[in-house]
């Protein structure tokens, strides 16, 4: 299955995912994780430690993360949400952050993580972030991200990708057009649209960096 099929299924809801035979059982018959985590040894670990749930999640890989300890702690990350049955915005935000990778080159995955998390846990099982991650040729440094819906849910509120007007907060549109990024022992963060120009998302994130001096790509447009 090429790329722009695989975007025809997942657009297809109900029927696709029969097809490929992903359901809820993959996500059930999951381990638990451990309930350990690393005790603060400072105030300075605490403050950054309680901006992120350090809720137990799922990696398209099956691996069992904890999103603080494993994913953010330590680490420069960028971090989306999306779902594998929109057929509108999420495909095009997926190719997008592709590009935002290649313009990365080898530091994904190395000094610089990316992941996209999923709205739409109670169906996007292991199997199918899996089939979704491969579809868009995602790294190894890029983890796409399911858990329980309680979890997805407090995380989703937490990182700040919320409406403030509820009708529209119960829009999964209306959280997937935003990326977040930053450099988590520095505690500089920022966002900006997920469909941005990749060399202007680049860029913002060469300025968070302690040196500061990487040089400005030309960009004509941001959008």
């Amino acid at each position: 299955m090429n790329k722009r099929e695989f975007i025809k299924n997942v657009a297809g809801a109900t029927a696709g995912l029969a097809a490929l035979g992903f359901g809820a059982a993959s996500m059930a018959a999951s381990t638990q994780l451990n309930n350990t985590t690393v005790r603060p040894q400072n105030a300075v670990e605490q403050r950054r430690r309680d901006r992120f749930p350090n809720v137990p999640l799922l990696t398209h890989e099956g691996k069992e993360v904890r999103f603080y300890d494993d994913l953010i702690k330590d680490k420069a990350v960028f971090i989306n949400f999306m779902y594998a049955r929109c057929g509108n915005i999420c495909p095009g935000m997926t190719v997008n952050l592709k590009r935002l990778e290649n313009e990365f080159g080898g530091r994904v995955g190395r000094d610089i993580f990316m992941y996209s998390i999923t709205l739409e846990p109670e169906h996007d099982t292991v199997p199918m972030l899996k089939a979704y991650a491969e579809n868009f040729d995602a790294g190894p440094g890029w983890k796409f991200l399911t858990g329980t819906k309680d979890d997805i849910e407090l995380l989703r509120r937490k990182l700040g990708f919320v409406n403030s007007d509820p009708v529209l907060d119960q829009d999964k549109t209306e959280h997937i057009g935003t990326l977040k990024y930053g450099i988590e022992p520095l505690e500089r963060w920022g966002a900006c649209p997920a469909l941005a120009n990749p060399k202007a998302i680049a860029q913002y994130f060469y300025w968070m960096e302690p040196n500061g001096a990487r040089p400005v790509h030309r960009v004509a447009a941001v959008g």
